[in-house]
């Protein structure tokens, strides 16, 4: 454990004009809070503060940051406050301190939501002072190094996953490569303890055979020499790469440990900008460039503000190697990033996440402001963080980083929120293109925009960027519920004149008490949405009956029972081509079943109507193509699900008959819900039958068996 006195005279090392004096007071606050507590491995709960302290020292970081190392759990952990560390303090380490703090005892419903909610308040942080984040690296790292002493398995695997999958991508966001190694290294110990160790043995094995030592020295003697004779002074040296990037490299190459070829990686340090390009023509000049390999990060820096040239080549002794250039100053952004520039020393730091290099901070609270749930929320951030990049441009000439792989209307959104939104069209380099092109490295995009446009629900198929998903996601469920909102308005009304009623707003206002719902929005949704249904909410207001029913249905989220009458929703609709949260219903004129062959009919704002394809009224769209819909039934998920089916029959006019009718349908499994006799005579009468069945055979069956009973002259199916 590092002591006070070698705390202070580390920041004194780097900083002459430290606050010696805020160190040694912050450490007597921080070791009285926690008093007697204990760490999982027995040592004094002092000890953790003492060695985030520590790591901060090796950024070189100021007073106020070490001191917020000190005393970064004592409000989380301890009866100290906020108040407390901002009267001894000051200001800026009270707001560094509360940044870091968790929201521990904010009561919310799971583990999820406070994760969310935990991190929610870091990135707030973060976005007003860069430091916050410094700080809780720091914290994770000694975390990490002591989680062994954890007893519970599954607790160490839910640390480690939580930093493999937030922490290790935040720290290479803010070019913190050094911190970013170590909690990926440590994460996968106990995340794959198997395969790391594998990995390990088969290092051990080469070192042991002096191979790889040996093969490291001589190809660094000859690039040195072959650097020399043209002038150009390097620092170099030769390193393997870590065993959690070899192990992600043959996951993702599918390849054995024996196949890499270029496990050893050399860095050339030169004096400035020009000698890096030099020393890259030298390079390429003596040996063989691998294709694909060769990435320049000072022309297009890394969004984090990394800078240096990659290169896979044939190197000495016919080894493939990769070669990263770079200045003095590039290596110590690449080992450090933020904290090798220290922008908040400058006489006016930026304070915020509004520059180039922080961007994303604002765009992580974004996405959080669009996404409705935690595990939504952090699918977004996972998308966000967790991708290799992209650089492309826009028309004037400025730099958007985006995941390898996003199209288009990533790039949109990119550029902001309503430019995605109204995104209609897109130009790569000129070229009028699909928007679920992938983009590539040095496109110039051009994205097209209408006022009245509106995101696409298909876009959510192919966009890459969380802030691109969670807006679609957003739109959709908007659009969905305005959908079934003038639904449900829709079929509370037939319900209404069916009974010879006048339908209010002020009325269905009287019953909204007696539901538990907020608003007549809500109640007409439910409606929509066939969770209940029209005709119950119609009684409820005339008559005042079954409100508890109803109460208890909307409460528990019920399905309810479906109505399926003139334009009416139906529940659960298993048919396949449908745009995600466009509401759906069945037409009246032709009562589509599965198995018949369908069209979609798609009107503003009232959603979908499913036709049969030989339905007449279909003649009234032909000229309107932009509003078929191609869909057809999902054949597997229609077995427990029963349909509408409307027969027209001509039947005798004799005591019993339609007793007999009842048995017929009955015995093959369906179930009348309606009967309307149209026509009668002496001697017959018609009528409209709609039975409850499964799909068109059903159907068939059944007018197979009326058509043997005596009693019936004609059966027919409505489709019109």
């Amino acid at each position: 454990m590092i002591r006070q006195y070698e705390l202070v005279d580390r920041v004194k090392a780097y900083d002459t004009s430290a606050n010696e004096d805020a160190l040694n007071r912050a450490y007597v606050f921080s070791m009285m809070a926690h008093g007697s507590q204990k760490r999982a491995s027995g040592d004094p709960y002092i000890s953790h503060p003492l060695e985030v302290a520590g790591i901060l020292t090796e950024l070189k970081l100021d007073s106020d940051t070490i001191v917020t190392g000190l005393l970064h759990d004592t409000v989380e952990d301890t009866v100290a406050t906020i108040e407390e560390i901002q009267t001894q303090f000051g200001d800026s380490v009270a707001h560094l301190v509360d940044g870091v703090t968790k929201l521990s005892k904010f009561e919310l419903q799971s583990a999820d939501k406070r994760q969310v909610e935990n991190f929610r308040k870091l990135l707030m942080a973060t976005s007003r002072d860069i430091r916050v984040l410094l700080v809780k690296l720091a914290d994770r790292l000694h975390n990490m190094r002591t989680l062994h002493f954890i007893k519970g398995s599954e607790k160490r695997a839910r640390i480690a996953r939580e930093t493999m999958e937030i922490y290790t991508p935040l720290a290479e966001r803010i070019g913190m490569h050094r911190i970013k190694d170590e909690l990926e290294d440590l994460a996968f110990a106990e995340l794959y303890p198997d395969a790391r160790s594998t990995i390990l043995a088969r290092l051990d094995f080469l070192r042991s055979e002096a191979v790889e030592t040996e093969v490291i020295d001589e190809i660094s003697a000859e690039l040195k020499r072959v650097l020399k004779e043209q002038g150009i002074s390097v620092s170099l040296s030769g390193r393997e790469k870590r065993p959690y990037s070899i192990w992600r490299k043959m996951q993702r190459q599918n390849v054995e440990f024996a196949q890499l070829s270029d496990i050893i990686a050399f860095r050339l340090v030169v004096e400035d900008v020009p000698q890096c390009y030099h020393a890259l023509g030298v390079i390429h000049g003596q040996y063989s460039c691998v294709p694909g390999r060769f990435k320049d990060y000072i022309s297009t820096p890394k969004r984090n503000g990394y800078k240096s040239i990659h290169t896979g080549v044939i190197g000495p002794q016919r080894r493939r190697i990769e070669i990263q250039i770079r200045t003095s100053e590039m290596h110590q952004v690449a080992e450090l990033g933020v904290a090798a520039h220290w922008q908040y020393k400058q006489e006016n730091p930026p304070r915020d996440a509004d520059s180039y290099e922080y961007r994303w901070v604002r765009e992580l609270l974004d996405i959080l402001e669009h996404a409705d749930d935690p595990d939504e929320f952090l699918e977004h951030t996972r998308l966000d963080l967790f991708q290799d990049q992209v650089f492309c441009f826009t028309p004037k000439g400025e730099l958007i980083a985006l995941p390898r792989g996003a199209t288009p209307v990533d790039f949109a959104y990119e550029v902001h929120s309503e430019v995605g939104d109204a995104c209609v069209g897109a130009k790569i380099n000129g070229r009028l293109v699909q928007l679920q092109t992938k983009l590539r490295n040095g496109d110039q995009i051009e994205i097209v925009t209408s006022k009245p446009g509106v995101p696409s629900p298909d876009w959510e198929e192919f966009v890459v960027t969380g802030k691109a998903r969670a807006r679609i996601r957003r739109f959709v469920r908007s659009k969905q519920r305005t959908e079934y909102e003038q639904l449900g308005h829709a079929m509370l009304e037939k319900a209404f004149s069916k009974d010879g009623y006048q339908f209010s707003d002020q009325a269905i206002e009287t019953v909204l008490p007696q539901l538990g719902i907020s608003s007549a929005e809500d109640l007409y949704v439910s409606i929509g949405q066939s969770h209940v249904s029209a005709t119950s909410v119609a009684e409820l207001v005339v008559n005042g009956e079954g409100a508890e029913t109803l109460k208890k249905i909307l409460a528990e989220g019920d399905s309810g029972t479906p109505e399926h009458g003139v334009g009416e929703m139906t529940g659960g609709i298993p048919i396949r081509g449908l745009t995600p949260g466009v509401a759906v219903h069945y037409s009246n004129c032709c009562h589509p079943l599965p198995g018949d062959r369908i069209v979609g009919i798609q009107t503003p704002d009232k959603g979908i109507a499913v036709h049969t394809i030989d339905c007449e009224t279909l003649e009234s769209f032909h000229e309107m193509p932009e509003r078929w819909v191609d869909i057809s039934w999902d054949l597997g998920s229609t077995e427990d699900s029963t349909h509408i089916g409307r027969l027209n029959l001509v039947v005798a006019n004799q005591r019993g008959g339609l007793a007999n009718l009842a048995t017929v349908v009955a015995n093959n499994q369906g179930n009348i819900v309606n009967l309307k006799i149209t026509n009668r005579t002496s001697e017959l009468f018609e009528m409209l039958l709609d039975i409850e069945v499964h799909n068109n055979k059903h159907l068939n069956d059944i007018m197979a068996a009326l058509r043997g009973v005596s009693v019936v002259s004609s059966v027919s199916r409505v489709i019109q």
